[in-house]
């Protein structure tokens, strides 16, 4: 755990358990929205193949989880830290030319 919150930059267990919690609830919540927003884009399990369905699913899955992140974390008081971790992120995948990067 000290390691952990060593390389976040964080300092108490409690910061550390808020931001555990955020990370789940984000995941359950980025895999709950996706089958909505599936269904209004005309993507259904019964009608899709399998591959097709469960690689936009995936596809909308990212998205509906980068903005959780960020609303959640700010929801649980941790705005900061996932915004400079959600910023990390995108730069790694490429879309670091997007942010306003100070």
């Amino acid at each position: 755990m000290n390691k952990l919150k060593e390389r976040w930059g964080i300092d108490s267990n409690f910061q550390l358990i808020i931001i555990l919690l955020v990370f789940a609830i984000t995941g359950s919540s980025a895999t709950k929205l996706a089958a909505p927003v599936c269904e209004f884009f005309g993507i259904y399990r019964e009608t899709s193949p399998w591959y097709i369905f469960w690689s936009l699913r995936i596809l909308l899955i990212f998205p509906i989880y980068q903005i959780l992140l960020v609303l959640f974390g700010w929801i649980f008081g941790q705005f900061q830290f996932f915004w400079t971790f959600e910023k990390k992120m995108l730069t790694r995948l490429g879309f670091g030319r997007y942010l306003n990067q100070e």
